[in-house]
């Protein structure tokens, strides 16, 4: 029996009792067998330095590996950049169209359309001139003229 507490008096009085109890082991819990090494095993030298010698002769073969990678990485980017540009074109391109449809003639990038004022259909006073002191409120003046006029017409061919 392996003794585990220490030779003291007071250690040996306390636990007096427990010095005769059987111990029981689980069956799963057993010692391992002990490790044989193999007769034949190579020892490790004194130096390992020898061992760590980098073979110069796979560097060509490294570095032309490399530029070939390096190579299609940059076609692939050049691919990827390429077919991103085309979809951004393509959605602002659907987007104008949209716009068009809303708005013939509407580009954004251009500068906004300007209205542009028709011919009545009977002869109207012809604008004023710059050179006037109250061209808007000419204009504006006119602009009711020809309103008045086409309602004259239009109650006019009514019977």
């Amino acid at each position: 029996m392996v003794e585990i507490m220490s030779t003291t008096p007071q250690t040996q009085l306390q636990y007096a009792a427990a010095a005769h109890a059987p111990l029981m082991q689980s069956p799963s819990v057993r010692v391992p067998a002990p490790v044989e090494m193999p007769p034949d095993i190579h020892p490790l030298p004194d130096s390992v330095t020898p061992y760590f010698v980098y073979p110069f002769t796979l560097e060509p073969h490294v570095i032309t590996l490399e530029t070939s990678r390096r190579s299609t990485l940059a076609a692939h980017a050049a691919r990827r950049e390429a077919y991103l540009k085309a979809r951004d074109d393509e959605k602002e391109r659907r987007k104008r169209e949209a716009l068009r449809r809303i708005a013939p003639g509407f580009e954004p990038r251009s500068t906004p359309l300007v209205p542009t004022k028709r011919d009545s259909l009977h002869s109207s006073p012809a604008p004023p001139d710059s050179s006037t002191s109250q061209p808007t409120h000419e204009r504006s003046r006119s602009v009711m003229d020809d309103l008045v006029d086409q309602l004259a017409a239009m109650e006019s061919k009514s019977p």
